[in-house]
């Protein structure tokens, strides 16, 4: 089932699929500015609910094996490469990004899992000498608690797993709000997340806008711990409505990404290099190549070598394999790029 066969989604909280309480919110496939589909708006109580259900299940979570913990993980690693397919289609309708990389996201959205289970065998503490004789200091890790984690729309199914793989092993439970444009992923993957056994409480899934259930995910006592992937604006917010009640903060902001070509470059491999950092995810990545710098004495070669590169990428429906550029994600983003290349012509 493709996901513009569905006519509505759920949230996860405590196990149970929920509606909003605040009604609904169209998602718009950013390739031809149609809305597909309806997700939930949650309400503040509803965001509530779920730091509420996350407290209560951490203890008895936090308490099992790191073992059971990655076995529950694994499961999901499998379930996630066993629904590949529709979970990158998602990505393109939701996204914008062509399927080669969709798929690719959803690859990297397994290997998160993975990955962090096998920290199962590697929750070390530590044993020191003390002051006094007889005496040992122990040196314990144990989990921080309830995590509230914001992801951004660029990557809306690898930045679940990003977010939520190293809580879990870590014996955290979580409370994840995707971006209002890509809610999708984070939807369909509280499906798997289900499917897998995860206990009820311990990963829950809410969806609405930053300045209701976010504002909430980040002033609640409730919350031991904030995530965020965004920008800088949204991570100042953050920050500042974190510190009512001193919650550590945990923030991936944007990124400056200069690209040096110098005077001994492999012309090819570099424009190559050059180019795909700078298209991949039309340009949406925080670690895109945002200004290319290159030794003057290749500089007319290299420019050349680049447009000629540029001219043969297509850009199209981002469901055709052979499409390497994909749209903006809304047509906010792309009025911002508009803005910016009036102003360079100008």
């Amino acid at each position: 089932m493709s996901a513009e066969e569905k006519t509505s989604y759920l949230m996860l909280i405590n196990g149970k699929f929920v509606i909003g309480e605040a009604g609904t919110r169209s998602v718009i496939n950013p390739a031809n500015g149609k809305a597909f589909v309806d997700v939930p708006e949650a309400s503040p109580d509803q965001a509530r609910q779920a730091i509420d259900a996350a407290r209560k299940a951490q203890k008895a979570w936090g308490l099992k094996s790191p073992l059971a913990r990655a076995a529950i993980m694994k499961r999901i690693a499998v379930l996630i490469r066993q629904n590949a397919r529709h979970l990158a289609e998602v990505v393109v309708r939701e996204q914008g990004k062509p399927i080669n990389e969709a798929i690719g996201e959803v690859g990297g959205a397994a290997e998160f899992f993975d990955y962090y289970a096998e920290f199962a065998r590697r929750i070390q503490g530590e044993i020191l000498p003390s002051d006094y004789a007889g005496e040992q200091v122990w040196i314990q890790r144990v989990p921080v608690g309830v995590v509230a984690a914001i992801i951004p729309w660029n990557y809306p199914s690898a930045l679940v797993s990003r977010k939520v793989a190293p809580a879990m092993i870590a014996g955290d439970t979580i409370v994840l709000k995707p971006h209002e444009d890509t809610p999708l992923s984070a939807l369909e993957m509280a499906r798997i997340f289900v499917e897998a056994g995860v206990p009820d409480g311990v990963v829950n899934i809410i969806t609405g806008r930053g300045e209701t259930i976010g504002e909430v995910l980040c002033t609640e006592p409730g919350v031991d711990l904030i995530t965020m992937t965004g920008s800088v604006p949204t991570g100042k917010r953050i920050m500042a409505n974190a510190s009512r009640n001193l919650t550590p903060v945990s923030l991936e902001l944007g990124g400056k990404a200069p690209f040096i070509v110098l005077a001994d470059a492999d012309l090819d491999l570099a424009v190559r290099s050059a180019a795909t950092s700078r298209y991949m995810n039309c340009g949406q990545v925080c670690i895109c190549n945002e200004r290319t710098l290159v030794h003057r004495s290749i500089y007319d070669q290299f420019v050349t070598r680049f447009v000629e590169f540029s001219k043969s990428l297509v850009v199209g429906d981002p469901m055709h394999t052979n499409t390497d550029i994909g749209p903006k994600v809304s047509r906010e983003e792309l009025e911002k790029v508009e803005a910016v290349l009036a102003e360079a012509v100008a």
